[in-house]
């Protein structure tokens, strides 16, 4: 597929933020590390930060939610009319937290005129850093969470923001379309639809690397696994924050029963979960991570909390992966709730693990990007 300059889009697209402007050349990738870090050893300690007890403000943090949300994540409807409503108080809500501002925001409507085919158009956000120099070598695809029925590119600026500054790399945040009304594979039809943008607009493969949070971590996984199906070129690197692995929620479901989660509901995720698949139920082995072959993936980071529901089939994940032959980089951070990375502007735990992230996506795309020079050569 031959990549598309800026000039020759129509007026109506959303060009790519930096292609045109930032020439690539060797001295472009010299903000990434290229000499691998020992895994799981921090500057100031020999203990790495996800095994560290949580600070007071972590705990009290997970107290509060406890009381406050998690009765209401319990109850959460699962016909149409009650998620669009919880749709748009999550979106709303979201207009009241915080985002670093060292990153800027852009909306992203592209109808994709200029391939001559009847597609959807791409929507969502670019995010991009405001310091240091824009990249046009590497891109970071970030899928949110949501339980798949709410939430957007909105809710999630806390985490993009934090991943575009802390990296340099920009960040597209697709809108993806949602259960019930759109059930599953219409997500990932969009995400992969959003992965082919990058690749037709210059993005190499190995620049790029998927991320996702929850829902958008189970939608991660199965774009990564799509890609490789479909024989799309793989990207450099997969993070997943507190994954929903299993839908069908046996193993949260079980762990429920133990675990002393702030806010995930396991019963509640169930409810959902039959709204996702829709009529298909649960048969399409896209949805089936643990039992997917995932032989010839790129390397994956695999974040979640050590109080949450989830956190088994994180680890049931990771076994697969790495049973695959796949190099997979588990942390499981002592204490931690679902997704606590969103709190990072507040929680000490939550920024430490942003940078554990950029870490990992740093050396991801510069070993990645070294491969592909040796190949070539």
């Amino acid at each position: 597929m031959d990549p598309i300059a800026s000039k020759d889009l129509p007026a109506e697209v959303t060009p790519l933020p930096g292609v045109a402007a930032a020439p690539r050349h060797p001295a472009a990738r010299t903000a990434l590390p290229r000499t691998p870090q020992p895994p799981h050893t921090p500057q100031s300690s020999s203990t790495p930060p996800y095994a560290r007890r949580p600070t007071v403000r972590s705990r009290a943090i997970s107290q509060a939610l406890r009381l406050s949300l998690r009765p209401f994540i319990h109850h959460v409807p699962s016909y149409a009319r009650g998620l669009r409503t919880a749709r748009s108080t999550v979106d709303a809500a979201a207009l009241l937290v915080p985002v670093s501002r060292s990153a800027r925001i852009k909306p992203l409507v592209d109808p994709q005129v200029e391939t001559g085919r009847d597609e959807r158009p791409i929507l969502g956000e670019w995010v991009t850093s405001r310091n240091g120099e824009r990249r046009g070598d590497g891109a970071i695809l970030y899928l949110h969470g949501g339980a798949y029925v709410v939430c957007s590119p909105r809710t999630h600026r806390p985490i993009t923001t934090r991943l575009a500054v802390e990296t340099g790399l920009p960040v597209l945040v697709p809108r993806y379309r949602m259960a019930p009304e759109h059930p599953f594979p219409a997500p990932l039809e969009d995400a992969l639809a959003a992965y082919r943008w990058l690749l037709a607009r210059g993005i190499p493969a190995n620049g790029i690397v998927i991320a996702g949070d929850s829902a958008g971590g189970h939608l991660a996984a199965s774009l990564t696994g799509e890609i490789c199906r479909v024989g799309l070129p793989r990207p450099a690197g997969t993070v997943l924050f507190s994954p929903w692995v299993d839908l069908t929620c046996e193993l949260s479901t079980a762990e429920q029963r133990r675990a002393r989660d702030p806010y995930i509901s396991a019963y509640a995720a169930r409810r959902v979960a039959r709204l996702v698949v829709g009529p298909a139920g649960f048969d399409d082995p896209r949805l089936a991570l643990l039992t997917c072959p995932w032989d010839e993936t790129s390397p994956f980071l695999i974040q979640v909390g050590g109080a949450e529901v989830l956190r088994p089939e994180a680890e049931a994940f990771a076994e697969a992966l790495t049973s695959a032959g796949v190099t997979c980089e588990l942390q499981v951070w002592k204490g931690q709730m679902h997704v606590f990375q969103i709190l990072n502007r507040v929680l000490p735990e939550a920024s430490a693990a942003m940078r554990e992230t950029a870490r990992f996506i740093g050396e991801a795309v510069a070993t990645a990007s070294a491969a592909g020079s040796e190949a070539v050569a």
